[in-house]
């Protein structure tokens, strides 16, 4: 995207039924990673980082109220999930969930917690691997996921356009993508908000670099 408008920071935060809401992490991220080999563990960590650093946020080793407040799952089939022991208290009503992601053969999911505030205070990124996302990169898979997982974005952005773009140098946040997100974490904004007149603080700072 050449240039962002206020117009396309407010689509970034709104949802299909029409509510601006804007969510970043309140606290330090406390990431782990279930399911994948240690090649694959570092190459997710060092996404986790990038998107973190892109925001001038903090990675911590242990968050003080949950232990880990990141979890990203990699998985071959969504019934796996039904087999992880507490999944259930981390998703409610999971058994139905799982029936929906099967039906719509999805590859993603996220669900996040909030604070008092309205700010992240967790987030539980799912994967499920197999078919076309075999052949996807795993930098691209996780540098993906981490974008994500660092603000509640629209329920239905980058579901037809990717928040990656690729240069000469590999795979990286797209511009305006990785602008929003550093823009969403200047200190002198709010870490959640529901009126769309936040899209323009948002835009002020994306311009003022």
């Amino acid at each position: 995207m050449s240039e962002i408008t206020p117009e396309h920071i407010e689509e970034f935060f709104t949802r299909s039924n029409g509510d601006y809401v804007f969510a970043r992490w309140g606290r330090p991220i406390a990431p782990v990673v279930f399911g994948v080999e240690d090649e694959t563990l570092v190459t997710v960590k060092s996404a986790i980082e990038a998107c973190v650093a892109i925001a001038g946020h903090r990675i911590e080793e242990m968050d003080p109220e949950l232990g880990t407040n990141l979890m990203v799952f990699f998985l071959s089939d969504w019934a796996e999930l039904l087999d992880v022991p507490h999944m259930g208290d981390l998703i409610p009503d999971l058994e139905a969930k799982v029936a929906k992601l099967q039906e719509r053969n999805a590859h993603q999911y996220r669900a996040f917690r909030f604070d008092d505030q309205g700010a992240i205070k967790a987030c539980f990124t799912f994967v499920r691997m197999g078919g076309a996302m075999d052949n996807v990169p795993a930098e691209v898979i996780a540098l993906s996921q981490a974008v994500q997982a660092m603000l509640l974005w629209s329920d239905v952005e980058f579901t037809q356009d990717s928040p990656l773009a690729e240069t000469a140098e590999g795979t990286v946040v797209r511009p305006d993508v990785a602008n929003v997100l550093r823009a969403a974490y200047d200190p002198m904004l709010p870490a959640a908000a529901r009126d769309a007149s936040h899209a323009l603080r948002l835009y002020a700072r994306v311009i003022a670099g």
